[in-house]
């Protein structure tokens, strides 16, 4: 299974974000949705397909927890859509601010040609 075929579906996504929090059992998932709990427990065999989910038994029962490394997919592709180029870094500025302030400087401090030139006139 594809990580973002099984990250389609919402109920699995909300299952996800409840499993990063911490280990539960299929009991404890079914409780807090409106589904059957056959129905929770194909979409955790789903994630689990897609190796999103680790399942531990525990005697009788089942722990699901969220395998975070089976999001390196997912991370792989939100950082192809980072952008190439890096951002100007801040001091590469530095001489541009310079540079502004000292032609601010020393046009405050050498007097006007135009206001010369209408004062003559």
């Amino acid at each position: 299974m594809d990580v973002f075929e099984a990250l389609a579906d919402p109920v699995r996504r909300d299952l996800l974000c409840r499993l990063a929090d911490a280990p539960a059992r299929v009991v404890d998932l079914a409780a807090e949705y409106p589904i059957s709990r056959p129905a929770i427990s194909k979409h955790l065999r789903i994630l689990t397909d897609a190796g999103l989910v680790r399942a531990e038994s525990h005697g009788r029962e089942r722990h699901y927890r969220l395998a975070r490394a089976g999001l390196a997919p997912l991370h792989d592709y939100l950082e192809q859509l980072q952008p190439t180029r890096l951002p100007i870094p801040e001091h590469a500025l530095d001489g541009l601010d310079l540079e502004v302030r000292r032609t601010t400087r020393e046009r405050r401090a050498t007097p006007s040609t135009n206001s010369d030139k209408e004062q003559t006139a």
